[in-house]
């Protein structure tokens, strides 16, 4: 009976653990998947620790890898781009490069079918006559809208599968770089030599299909192939501009691109979801289905599994490192600047180590940063200064490693003698900080407004001018922030009544609440019109 008690009680003791989200870290990896009516979330952890995270919402659609027919509707010679209208409120960005027949990307590695014909070159000069203003083109989004620029597109197209990517209008085929063992690559090319690829295209074997039995990649081709033929009937019946094939959306695209053998669970809290999930992956591997369950706990899903702590740890500007440094984020439009800081990271008597320990655990942060935030561009690590060389190129060498599993296309460079390290990563669309949040109305972005004193100085200059203009005028009131009226009171008291005594006139200061903290107005105190010097 004591025991039957006993099992019971750490039984609810579990249960309220569970319900105030105090359970134990799980292991293993786990897609953690929230939909809800306006937004769609997805997080990636590994051993409990949040590694990826991605949000979609419906007001506001990625369209990267969506393919439109468009209208070319402007060339500019001296950008060597043209602007082609795909149906958005922006006319899409196409390069001339990004025009030309398309060449394997540096990442791939290229396998000859040996059915390769001789085709005529074709050169940049070339594109204005083969695509002139009014001509409809065949074009995918590479890069969504970012700020004020429109989409960047391209005419290489390329559609994504579970393990392939088929490449309709290039005979080139490919195998990942990042596939490094050299008996898979060999067993890799002898599956692609056979798979009976359409005359004129090629696919390349993504790293995802290590290892994978030669059937799947059977598979794979004939649903890709599948698709391609419905866009082209879509291209025959839409006019320009037109959307042929949308990218499908944030819960399909995590299935088809992070469920591999590495994920042990995915979880998700939509039936509806879950249903299409195992469809999508029924038709790859069966067994794959088991791994896919729906979550019915009251509890929401991402407080169940952490995920929503960790999401609010991982957001602040300034992100602590477990030895105590910590780093600060800071984003602009073309720009992210990251500087690594000691903290309360005394550590030993050796200064050099204590260094070194920050700057690794700095990279770490800064590549798991970088992933979880979706930021791109140009980005500055502002690492605190090494001497030797070789601590220098282990960060280095420990940026590059943490970097390796991103999915973005990235270029770092060495640590230079300023202790700065340069690196690219791709952008393809706005990172989360900029899907999530807008520019504070108040400040305008800036996370700064002007100081009380500031403001002191800036309306006793007004008063100067208008008392100048309107010489007829005694009686001025001033309307501005009860805030900014104190340092007028408290230390200014004297220099206001000096203007008072050099313009023979007298002031009154009225205090809003609802103003603007840098808002002031000067008024005619009997008349109450507004003065101003034009």
């Amino acid at each position: 009976m004591l025991r039957k008690i006993t099992q019971t009680t750490i039984s609810l003791i579990k249960k309220v653990k569970q319900l105030i989200g105090l359970a134990p870290r799980p292991t293993g990896n786990k897609l953690i998947i929230n939909v809800e009516k306006l937004e769609k979330r997805v997080a990636l952890l590994e051993n409990g620790v949040l590694e990826e995270y991605n949000i979609e919402r419906t007001d506001d659609r990625n369209i990267v890898g969506s393919i439109f027919k468009g209208r070319v509707r402007n060339i500019e010679h001296g950008l060597k781009a043209m602007f082609v209208d795909i149906g958005y409120e922006k006319n899409a960005f196409l390069h001339f490069w990004d025009a030309l027949p398309a060449a394997l990307d540096a990442g791939i590695e290229e396998v000859d079918r040996g059915e390769r014909k001789q085709k005529q070159r074709i050169t940049s000069k070339d594109i204005p006559s083969i695509y002139p203003v009014g001509s409809e083109v065949l074009v995918q989004v590479t890069k969504g809208p970012i700020s004020t620029k429109g989409p960047r597109i391209t005419t290489n197209i390329s559609m994504p599968g579970r393990f392939l990517v088929l490449m309709p209008y290039t005979d080139q085929c490919g195998i990942s770089r990042k596939i490094e063992n050299p008996k898979e690559r060999e067993r890799l090319r002898k599956i692609l030599r056979e798979l009976d690829i359409p005359e004129g295209m090629g696919v390349i074997i993504r790293t995802v299909g290590e290892g994978q039995k030669a059937r799947y990649f059977v598979r794979d081709i004939a649903y890709l192939i599948e698709q391609w033929r419905g866009i082209e009937k879509q291209m025959q019946q839409k006019k320009a501009p037109a959307c042929v094939f949308q990218e499908p959306d944030l819960v399909e695209r995590t299935v088809r691109d992070f469920l591999t053998d590495e994920i042990e669970e995915v979880v998700c809290d939509d039936e509806a979801s879950v249903k299409t999930m195992k469809e999508l992956v029924g038709q790859v591997s069966k067994r794959s289905v088991n791994r896919i369950t729906h979550y019915r706990e009251p509890v929401p899903i991402f407080e169940r599994y952490g995920v929503q702590r960790q999401i609010e740890d991982a957001f602040h500007r300034q992100v602590w490192l477990p030895c105590g440094g910590y780093i600060v984020i800071d984003e602009t439009e073309a720009l992210v600047a990251i500087d690594v800081n000691t903290g309360r990271n005394k550590g030993s008597r050796d200064v050099e180590k204590t260094i070194l320990q920050t700057n690794l655990e700095a990279a770490d942060a800064i590549a798991r940063q970088l992933r979880l935030r979706n930021m791109g561009g140009l980005i500055i690590g502002d690492f605190i200064d090494m001497k030797s060389r070789r601590d220098q190129q282990q960060v280095f060498q420990r940026m590059k490693d943490r970097m390796k599993r991103d999915k973005a296309k990235t270029h770092i460079l060495p640590i230079s003698p300023l202790g700065l390290m340069e690196m690219t990563r791709q952008r393809a669309h706005e990172s989360i900080s900029g899907s999530v949040f807008t520019p504070c109305p108040y400040c305008n972005g800036r996370g700064a407004v002007k100081s009380s004193t500031s403001l002191s100085v800036e309306i006793q200059r007004e008063l100067h001018r208008v008392m100048k203009f309107y010489v007829d005028i005694h009686e001025v009131r001033v309307q501005l922030h009860p805030l900014v009226l104190e340092r007028l009171r408290k230390e200014d008291e004297e220099l206001l009544v000096e203007i008072e005594r050099k313009y023979a006139a007298r002031l009154t200061f009225r205090p809003d609440p609802a103003y603007h903290h840098e808002k002031f107005t000067i008024h005619d105190a009997n008349t109450n019109a507004e003065l101003k010097v034009v």
